[in-house]
């Protein structure tokens, strides 16, 4: 109890040293923003069903970083309520005919796994069965097995694990809360040999491949930022749908203060995180997706109450007036974005000028961040 509260008295000295007072954004400022960003992306791509085609390969629209983009356009429209957004993500559902990536329907990867979010958050709209048939018979078919460890690096958190709590809210079916409890304790408790949650640090490593030996040029642990972006967001989008009374919401929103607190001490000074967390040598500068993940998971907190607002107030304002001033094009494009990968080197070069490989994820993660945002209390 002692050590705690040291703990707290130090990272509330560290806040309130090394940033000044942030200025809370506008509502309007807010939105603003957010429908320039995402007025950009929907004009790149009037048609919702469009493959993804890159030099390498032709990908489906409902892959997950397709996905993740209508995460935060839910979010978006549950403050700007438009019917044009809901149309798109509508639109989305119907040309990939309410299913998984490629037609795989009992599919174990999360990341195929990841529209199931989306769909089921447009099912409790209208209760039209079709647009979860798929991807509960997904889950379902997970569930007649006993494996458990199929979520092995740590981006599947966030791709699947809030679709079981979704599944489970929807069908008042515990037996989705107790699994994904299971595969959760699995990853961050055993795989790679003690489990990929360094609880000393309060982060993650991305998969059993950087848990030490494996050290950053620095000598510190590699703690990839939107790696542990992804389990921020994950406790965040699992804990909405969970019942507080469910025996396993007590760890998960643990889990969530232990990262909240573990990020403070780590936030660059101008707001945005490093894409390695505990060495800013290691390709430091500016990075919007970890960076937008975090800003989501603190502003929810602090909504909620979970997190003290005289700490984190002042780190989730920072951060996102960070990336409205330093990230948001003229146009509405998003700069500094790393591209898809799994470590600091992956997508480089992060620039203002240079596009990330995927344009939608990382916004999908700013439109997740500007909701909890908008809904700050002055």
């Amino acid at each position: 109890m002692k050590n705690k509260l040291i703990l707290t008295i130090c990272i509330l000295f560290l806040t309130l040293s090394i940033s000044q007072a942030q200025k809370m954004p506008g509502k309007k400022k807010t939105l603003r923003v957010m429908e320039l960003t995402n007025n950009y992306f929907m004009k790149k791509w009037p048609d919702a069903g469009k493959p993804i085609v890159h030099p390498d390969r032709t990908r489906p629209a409902n892959i997950w970083t397709r996905a993740v983009y209508y995460e935060g356009l839910m979010a978006f429209y549950n403050v700007s309520p438009r019917t044009t957004y809901l149309d798109y993500a509508i639109e989305w559902g119907e040309k990939h005919n309410w299913g998984l990536r490629e037609g795989y329907t009992y599919t174990r990867d999360a990341d195929n796994q990841a529209c199931g979010q989306t769909y089921i958050y447009l099912y409790m709209k209208d209760k039209d069965p079709v647009k979860i048939a798929t991807i509960k018979a997904s889950l379902d078919s997970m569930m007649h097995t006993s494996k458990i460890d199929d979520w092995n690096w740590i981006d599947a958190i966030q791709m699947a694990m809030p679709v079981y709590a979704r599944l489970g809210f929807v069908f008042h079916d515990s037996g989705y809360y107790n699994r994904m409890f299971q595969m959760y304790s699995y990853t961050r408790n055993i795989q790679g040999g003690n489990g990929l949650f360094n609880q000393k640090d309060g982060l993650w490593w991305r998969d059993k491949n950087f848990i030490p030996p494996y050290y950053e040029p620095n000598g510190e642990d590699c703690y990839w930022s939107r790696g542990n972006g992804w389990v921020f967001a994950a406790l965040v989008r699992t804990l909405e749908y969970l019942p507080e009374d469910s025996p396993y919401y007590s760890l998960y929103l643990d889990d969530f203060k232990t990262m909240a607190s573990a990020l403070v001490p780590v936030q660059r000074k101008d707001g945005y995180w490093n894409v390695s967390l505990h060495d800013s040598t290691h390709f430091g500068g500016k990075e919007l997706s970890g960076t937008a993940l975090f800003t989501y998971g603190l502003a929810w907190g602090i909504n909620k109450g979970y997190l003290d607002r005289t700490i984190y107030l002042s780190v989730a304002l920072r951060a996102w007036n960070a990336m409205v001033r330093y990230s948001v094009h003229p146009d509405g494009m998003l700069g500094f974005v790393q591209g898809t990968g799994k470590e600091p080197k992956d997508g480089q070069p992060v620039t203002y000028e240079n596009p990330a490989n995927f344009e939608d994820f990382g916004l999908g993660c700013f439109l997740l961040a500007g909701s909890e945002i908008y809904k700050l209390k002055p």
